[in-house]
């Protein structure tokens, strides 16, 4: 038995045959925790392999560019390789969690497994191609992982509280991306060979990771939402699977769809869900990458290469303080309002960044809202999506959702890595912020349509 499962508590068997209404509701003498041990013992495994993913993250920039003097058009490819490749398969990831009735713990451990194995084989790459071979399966074991893992926190929480469920996940997850770079700063001071050790260390952490997963993440069967229902279970209606023995009898519901790659694209005929869809990947085409906006944050700052990977910290620390309050904000005033005024707060930072002003209050007030940014719309997305996909098909419809996103990222760093070769870094600045203004306003013209039916949650 897994330690998580004796944590997750047992449904008690009711008196009497619960109504439709009531079965949406905690049993009597219980009060339903706001987040389930499932999404805890997920968020400690994100923790700890953020610790191992972000070590690499922080140092990869300047290893790249200054280390084996890549261009920023060189650059760029690699990064776009790093954040985008994982778009590849993660429609695969899902569909094989779903497939599978109960496998979403497994096919994120395989993904979690293929990531680790990949640092130590960064310790050998020196040219263009090993790396982003590399880099190409490492962000393969993300995109295995990511749906199947955000599918068991939707599915393990309710629809009233799955804003705060991702908040949370997504503030112990930024936690290791606040200890990651601290970590590789402290190996590059205190070794001379700083980043082999940087890559050694993080494998070391990855396989902790996997540990952690394999031993408290409970698998499908196991897991419960926070009335202590099966995971599997619709959080409306209470039923997991077929009616059985002790099953109160319910309103017939609707034939569940197969869960097959067809049925996963057929999706997209959800208006709410190609609404979301859409929207993630226009706005995805206008977000600059992580290592774009350290690297010019660098260049306007004048800091020193062995502070570089410090830089990380801001933002983590931005996104760890925001994940949860964002979140609750989200179940309570909108979904989709604070997702958009998350790209609000990206595009202030793209402004300060094009600005005059100079000192460390810029550099402080540009990760603040990066971070502010990645709260405002990660874990946010993710529970919006979350509402309009049925519990069969939930990793294939979150997959679907991160696909898009992730292939719009890829494409903006392929151009702003070009843009800023051709033409500088504040000419592919202007360009970005000029695009994301109008995404934006597209995006708050083709807002989701409000949903009628409580079933859908509310967006």
């Amino acid at each position: 038995m897994y330690v998580a499962d004796s944590r997750a508590g047992t449904p008690e068997t009711p008196a009497a045959a619960p109504s439709a209404d009531s079965a949406a509701r905690p049993l009597a003498g219980r009060r339903r925790p706001a987040v389930t041990p499932t999404v805890l013992a997920l968020g400690a495994v994100s923790l700890i392999t953020d610790v191992s993913s972000e070590m690499v993250t922080a140092v990869l920039p300047l290893y790249l560019v200054a280390g084996l003097g890549l261009s920023p058009l060189g650059f760029g490819l690699l990064d776009g390789i790093y954040n985008g490749f994982s778009a590849l398969v993660r429609l695969v990831g899902g569909h094989l969690a779903d497939r599978g009735g109960g496998r979403h713990k497994w096919v994120a451990g395989a993904g979690y497994a293929l990531s680790a194995a990949c640092k130590p084989l960064l310790l050998m790459a020196q040219t263009l191609t090993p790396i982003g071979l590399i880099l190409a399966a490492d962000r393969t074991g993300k995109g295995l992982r990511t749906a199947p893992r955000d599918a068991l926190i939707s599915l393990s929480s309710t629809p009233e509280n799955r804003g705060r469920a991702f908040g949370v996940h997504r503030a112990m997850d930024t936690a290791g991306a606040l200890l990651g770079p601290l970590v590789a700063f402290l190996i590059l001071r205190a070794t001379v060979d700083g980043y082999d050790a940087v890559f050694t260390v993080s494998f070391c952490v990855a396989v902790v990771g996997v540990l952690v997963l394999v031993l408290f993440v409970p698998g499908g069967a196991g897991t419960t939402d926070g009335a202590g229902r099966p995971a599997g279970a619709d959080a409306e209606t209470g039923r997991a699977g077929e009616p059985g023995a002790g099953t109160p009898a319910l309103p017939a519901a609707a034939p569940r769809p197969t869960p097959t790659l067809r049925a996963a694209l057929a999706l997209l005929h959800r208006p709410e869900l190609r609404r979301i869809t859409v929207c993630a990947l226009l706005l995805g085409l206008a977000t600059v990458s992580d290592s774009f906006v350290f690297l010019l944050l660098q260049r306007r700052l004048g800091v020193p290469d062995r502070w570089f990977a410090l830089l990380p910290l801001g933002t983590a620390a931005a996104f760890l303080l925001l994940a949860v309050p964002l979140g609750r904000l989200a179940d309570r005033a909108g979904r989709w309002r604070v997702f958009l005024g998350g790209h609000g707060a990206l595009l202030l930072a793209y402004a300060l960044l094009l600005s005059s002003w100079q000192g460390t209050a810029a550099a402080c007030a540009v990760l603040l809202l990066h971070g502010g940014f990645y709260a405002a719309t990660d874990g946010v997305l993710m529970a919006a999506a979350s509402d309009s996909v049925p519990r069969d098909l939930r990793s294939s419809g979150l997959a679907l959702v991160q696909t898009g996103q992730a292939l719009a990222r890829f494409s903006c760093s392929l151009g702003f890595g070009a843009a800023w070769t051709a033409w500088g870094d504040r000419t592919a600045l202007t360009a970005s912020a000029v695009l994301l203004t109008l995404c934006a306003v597209f995006a708050l013209r083709l807002r989701p349509i409000r949903p009628t039916t409580p079933s859908e949650g509310l967006v």
